[in-house]
């Protein structure tokens, strides 16, 4: 759905990082992915709490704060200022701007490192990204005049903004419960955007990416009720926290629903495809997520089993999954025909979500073991992730085009 129709006007430059946008918020958000990771894992399982960490309040505010914010906001900026080129032809942020945007949401991560700094200057420049990125997003969307677009994607970005404003109201004292409202409130505006996207992409993937004919089942109806019963979801679980059956009925609702959807989009021809089975897996972990979430508003799962087939299996997969497919096809190689390391990069992010949702519900006693094992897992991914793919989002296209 991704595709680069632009024709060369001039020589690339040898260093081609700030481009398009996908290049440095992809390298950027699998190398912060790959450093909070490890941070997170030795300051988890040795109990090490740096003087930093003590200005987010808990290990686990930052923890699930830089996760969504900063290595989630990071791909949803690079798939964002690339998609709006592509569906308007209005050049995105590149060169100066898009370096700018980028010191933005570089910096936010780690200035709240160097203890000298107060910490209203991270939150300042992190907000700063935010509002900066959805005007970034906007502007070509509102010159093409395609205000559905605008509809469905400015507005998200608005209001990941105001969910990290939250947070960080949360954190200075302002608002209380700002934390898990923002927390929270990230998570589920960055699986809408994994759901909208998803709804686009992953059947004209699939159509065009097996071999043969096929002819997926949409439903315009499935599309309806996915889209106003997450919004009750959402409504229910950060707004009235203390009626949860409300929220679990409505996750069992979108389970249904989302496997009826998967159903209608599931091929075997998939298997021999690494570029979408990941994408089709990751969407299974988001029905799981939904079957989970019900489950613990009865009091028979934990919580944080449904927010990890959320974050790591849903969000993990997906993003993983986009980040290699656009980033091979916008730098102009053959996305029929990707490397054959991409399989083990993705086996190794599914079992690891494995090892961090599913594995604690049968051996619930080495359930501290089990998530070192997936935080390693996630960490071996993203290393062989960048060894893959940085010099391919450092270089120009090597088709010779532009972007």
């Amino acid at each position: 759905m991704i595709l680069n129709i632009e024709q060369p006007t001039d020589t690339p430059p040898s260093f081609a990082l700030f481009q398009l946008g996908f290049r440095p918020f992809f390298l950027g958000a699998a190398l912060y992915s790959l450093v909070a990771i490890l941070l997170w894992t030795l300051i988890y399982s040795s109990g090490w709490t740096p003087d930093w960490i003590q200005r987010w309040g808990s290990p686990f505010w930052w923890h699930g704060h830089e996760m969504i914010f900063g290595y989630g906001a990071a791909v949803v900026a690079g798939f964002l200022l690339t998609a709006s080129k592509n569906w308007t032809g209005v050049q995105t942020l590149r060169f100066t701007p898009l370096a700018l945007l980028f010191s933005c949401w570089l910096l936010a991560r780690i200035l709240p490192w160097i203890g000298v700094i107060p910490m209203v200057v991270p939150a300042v420049l992190d907000l700063l990204f935010l509002l900066l990125l959805s005007a970034a997003v906007t502007h070509p969307l509102y010159k093409a005049r395609q205000w559905d677009q605008i509809r469905i994607f400015s507005t998200k970005m608005s209001l990941l903004f105001v969910a990290n404003l939250f947070f960080y109201l949360g954190l200075f004292g302002i608002f209380e419960g700002g934390q898990r409202l923002g927390l929270y409130g990230g998570i589920y505006l960055i699986l809408a955007l994994v759901l909208t996207m998803g709804r686009r992409v992953i059947p004209f993937f699939i159509e065009k990416g097996v071999d043969g004919t096929i002819q997926l089942t949409q439903s315009r109806l499935l599309d309806l009720s996915s889209l106003w019963l997450f919004l009750f979801f959402v409504a229910a679980d950060l707004f009235a926290p203390q009626y949860p059956l409300a929220a679990g009925l409505l996750a069992a609702a979108l389970m249904g629903v989302h496997l009826i959807r998967f159903y209608n989009w599931y091929t075997p021809q998939i298997w021999g495809k690494p570029l979408l089975w990941i994408l089709m897996v990751g969407y299974g972990w988001m029905i799981l997520g939904f079957l989970f979430k019900s489950l613990s508003t009865l009091g028979l799962l934990s919580p944080f089993i449904a927010l990890h087939a959320f974050t790591y299996g849903a969000i993990g997969l997906i993003t993983l999954g986009m980040m290699a497919r656009v980033s091979l096809g916008h730098t102009g190689h053959n996305i029929f025909n990707p490397p054959a390391g991409l399989n083990l990069i993705f086996l190794l992010i599914t079992a690891g979500s494995v090892v961090r949702v599913l594995l604690p519900l049968l051996l619930p006693s080495a359930t501290m073991s089990l998530m070192l094992v997936s935080q390693l897992l996630w960490a071996a991914a993203f290393i062989l992730f960048l060894h893959n793919h940085t010099l391919l989002l450092i270089r120009p296209r090597v088709d010779g085009r532009p972007g």
